[in-house]
């Protein structure tokens, strides 16, 4: 029932979407060593949206005419794996630095996000009549 809320079915995304990529950078420190690794990460979960906004799948902003805005940004204020790589003489492109800057970030957003999700419970809860 509850997860039938937006909000609360945007965050659980959310930390789901912050698990997957915990999991996927994990592995590319992992990999830090292993000749002709290339890192490897999730696109963000902004963008993630927008492509599902724009496939009709989730509740989005619709261009009702061709002269409107789409309502998608083009840029990301994340930071983006650069084009451009420095990479060791067995090919290994993995930027151990780089790796645990992105695994801080996204244990942050991870944490704001679990955070909201059970301050959204805790005020539904309150809403209810229930002790909190």
């Amino acid at each position: 029932m509850l997860g039938d809320l937006p909000l609360i079915s945007a965050l659980k995304s959310r930390m789901q979407y912050h698990q997957s990529r915990q999991k996927m950078l994990a592995e590319n420190v992992a990999n830090a060593d292993s000749p002709g690794y290339k890192p490897k990460d999730l696109r963000p979960f902004d963008m993630m949206l927008a492509k599902k906004a724009s496939d009709g799948a989730a509740g989005g902003p619709v261009r009702t005419q061709p002269g409107h805005l789409s309502g998608v940004a083009g840029g990301s204020l994340g930071s983006k794996r650069s084009s451009v790589f420095e990479a060791t003489q067995s090919g290994n492109a993995v930027n151990l630095e780089d790796e645990m800057m992105r695994m801080a970030q996204n244990n942050s957003d991870f944490q704001l996000t679990a955070s909201l999700y059970g301050k959204s419970l805790s005020y539904l809860r309150m809403a209810l009549g229930k002790r909190v």
